[in-house]
């Protein structure tokens, strides 16, 4: 069982990571497409992966779950800024944090990341429309600057009602 969940989930983090790659070149930020989710190969998000590997979903919800918390989570979006829960910082609300606006490169990584785990978990049923079903669905969790909610919404919508193509052509265009 723990050799087959080792093997599947390095695919899965593999194949993802290449579709991210692709899509972070398509969009003129090859750089950070290289260097995405390394930590992913860490031993701390690696051998949880692993443990929790299910195939559908993330095996970070699994570890949720379990244990009421992921510790992959916590060490993942602490070492990589396109996910937007990097991007708080304290405030002296009650609440004690506030999210701070991301880099536009940083939300065009997202996007990249957002349809590639899409295509990679839904795999035939994929459609231009289910990183944005995903998202619009989750959108009562999500706390984040309203710049950054309102680009990658902006993307998502794009990419749903025209496609991959016209998507990438105005995230390159937005870029300059």
């Amino acid at each position: 069982m723990i050799i087959s969940n080792m093997i599947n989930h390095l695919k899965t983090i593999v194949k993802h990571r290449h579709l991210v790659m692709k899509y972070c070149f398509k969009a003129g930020i090859p750089i950070q497409g290289l260097l995405h989710d390394l930590s992913k190969y860490s031993p701390s998000e690696f051998w949880v992966g692993v443990k929790y590997y299910q195939g559908t979903r993330s095996p970070n919800v699994a570890e949720r779950q379990d244990k009421g918390f992921s510790s992959a989570w916590m060490h993942h979006k602490g070492r990589n800024k396109h996910h937007h829960e990097y991007w708080f910082d304290n405030d002296r609300s009650p609440i004690g944090l506030k999210p701070v606006e991301m880099e536009t490169k940083y939300v065009i990584e997202m996007f990249c990341d957002r349809v590639a785990a899409s295509k990679v978990y839904k795999g035939d049923e994929y459609t231009d429309s289910t990183a944005l079903d995903y998202f619009n669905g989750h959108d009562h969790r999500i706390n984040m600057h309203p710049n950054t909610k309102e680009l990658i919404q902006k993307l998502l919508q794009m990419l749903a009602d025209e496609g991959e193509e016209k998507t990438f052509e105005y995230i390159k265009k937005m870029k300059k």
